[in-house]
């Protein structure tokens, strides 16, 4: 998963617009996982190495294509954009190491748990830190979904840093990037750039390793390695662009399709056994779900009929 930060504000298309680059983007995060089965064999430390290396040149043609080097020339004269951008780097980064290690670990159902926590600890963070007022119904939703985290603690303490990694770490990530005047992609691509140097520290180290680079030993596994800035870049671009053309609960609300994805295929690819404990942390987490889109929906009917 990358930026959940919407960029400029959206335009006045009609919603149904952003909802194919939308659903675009969501699905490809959600089947994800299918992806780092094909390269399960790379530690998963050096693929998040290789990963920034090659999202980065990505990013730049995407920014050339799109004109976006003004905007990403004014982020970088900015001491005040450089430093929230770069504490952004390094919570994005803590969140692509744990969800790589987790998915290669067959921790399939941690992550999803992990991005289902993310809208909620979005509002509830909103409220500690933004001073955003919270509705009485996504209170109840909070409420439940940190029941289902309690149970969790009780029954699977294993797997349970995952989730609350995950969510955590992406939820300040757009803490920090909502707070910081840059688009998704000149966002992305400056982050990169920070993490470039560490990045290529990790991929001389295991370079240097007895067991030498996973990249350049196999065509098919460097060509799959070099794709991950495709599956980086690609989705954040569609999430860019649906962000402009529909309002932002709508799309906050289509959100939940990744993880619904992760999910199933936890259950019917991975194979991966569902415990008791689980499976009732996950209806929770839904009825939470459930609970909080109905609020942003009939929120969003009531200012349309205003």
């Amino acid at each position: 998963m990358t930026s959940p930060v919407p960029g400029p504000a959206p335009s006045t298309a009609p919603a149904v617009s952003g909802l194919a680059p939308a659903l675009g983007a969501y699905i490809i995060w959600g089947f994800l996982p299918l992806y780092l089965l094909l390269v399960k064999t790379v530690p998963a430390f050096e693929f998040v190495g290789w990963r920034i290396i090659w999202t980065l040149p990505l990013c730049l043609l995407i920014v050339a294509f799109r004109r976006q080097f003004p905007e990403l020339l004014a982020a970088l004269k900015s001491p005040r954009t450089l430093l929230a951008l770069f504490a952004s780097a390094v919570l994005i980064g803590i969140n692509w190491f744990t969800y790589i290690w987790a998915i290669m670990a067959g921790e399939v159902y941690a992550t999803s748990i992990g991005y289902y926590l993310n809208p909620l600890l979005n509002v509830l963070l909103g409220t500690l830190v933004l001073g955003e007022k919270l509705s009485r119904r996504q209170w109840i939703a909070v409420a439940i979904a940190a029941v289902a985290v309690a149970l969790l603690a009780a029954g699977a303490l294993t797997s349970l840093w995952i989730s609350l990694t995950l969510g955590f770490s992406f939820a300040l990530y757009g803490l920090v990037r909502k707070q910081v005047a840059v688009g998704s992609l000149p966002g992305l691509t400056i982050e990169s750039a920070i993490l470039l140097l560490p990045a290529a520290g990790i991929a001389a180290w295991y370079a240097a390793s007895p067991q030498g680079s996973a990249f350049g030993q196999d065509a098919w596994l460097s060509g799959l390695i070099v794709l991950s800035g495709v599956v980086t870049a690609i989705p954040l671009l569609l999430f860019a662009i649906a962000a402009r053309r529909m309002d932002y609960s709508t799309l906050g609300f289509l959100q939940y399709i990744a993880p619904t994805i992760v999910f199933f295929l936890g259950l019917f690819v991975f194979e991966q056994p569902l415990a008791p404990v689980k499976m009732i942390s996950f209806v929770l987490i839904w009825v939470a779900v459930a609970i909080f889109a109905s609020d942003l929906w009939a929120k969003r009917r009531a200012a349309a009929l205003a």
